[in-house]
């Protein structure tokens, strides 16, 4: 979201009312649909099953077409294209307790995670999970409680700094539940109308976000205490993406 502000402002004369803490998607879809936002970045699988309500796939085309088409039709919000990154979701455990069983485990995860149908709950039945204890924790609390032993397994997302700097093993997804997570901006169709010039200025970093320089990025804030729109600029001034 820094990133798009930095360059939205910096190529055109709009100016940028920057709402950052807002929350989930629940919250931020809610803030759209209200228009109290003109726009932000969710996930193609997120919109797929948690706002739309479709079972989880795993066919990438299929899941961000649905999202387009049912966006525009249901709430005239305008899906722009796939940045380039896969922010899925994933199990995390330390090494010692890679091997254990879930019955011997307790599962500390973010509340969205845990109340979601293509999370948790969905996960749950495909893989017969049956924790000895779910606990819900949002933010890095979970990751604390990780490595203090007071829980076993906690919720990620593939691209989070933590990952690495904890040493963590990241469980196989191979029975293939989890869809794919896409960053997609999300715009009123309105605002499209009115400044078109914003399209092409986001969609350039098609070109050059993946997961690696996400995680790069995250790793700047997370470990190394640089503020976002501190990590943004960076990013930006090392890409050229203001020339």
């Amino acid at each position: 979201a820094n990133i798009m502000a930095i360059m939205i402002e910096e190529k055109t004369d709009i100016s940028i009312d920057r709402r950052f803490a807002l929350g989930g998607t629940q919250v931020c879809f809610n803030a759209l649909k209200s228009n109290e936002i003109d726009m932000y970045v969710d996930y193609t699988g997120t919109v797929y099953g948690d706002t739309l309500k479709y079972p989880p796939i795993q066919d990438m085309e299929k899941v961000y077409d649905t999202v387009k088409k049912d966006m525009k039709e249901k709430y005239s919000i305008d899906v722009l294209q796939q940045l380039g990154f896969n922010n899925t979701y994933a199990l995390a455990v330390r090494k010692d307790t890679a091997e254990k069983i879930a019955k011997n485990l307790t599962l500390s995860a973010s509340l969205e995670f845990l109340n979601r149908e293509d999370c948790y709950i969905g996960l749950s039945k495909k893989y017969k999970l049956d924790f000895r204890k779910v606990i819900g924790i949002d933010g890095s609390s979970k990751y604390l409680a990780l490595t203090n032993k007071e829980s076993d397994v906690i919720d990620v997302y593939t691209t989070d700094a933590l990952l690495q700097k904890l040493d963590l093993v990241v469980l196989e997804d191979d029975r293939h539940f989890f869809p794919p997570y896409y960053a997609v901006p999300l715009v009123r169709d309105e605002i499209i109308e009115k400044y078109p010039e914003i399209v092409p200025i986001i969609e350039e970093l098609q070109n050059v976000l993946n997961d690696k320089v996400i995680s790069s990025l995250n790793h700047k804030v997370e470990n190394l205490g640089k503020k976002p729109n501190e990590a943004a600029l960076e990013f930006i001034e090392e890409y050229e993406l203001l020339k």
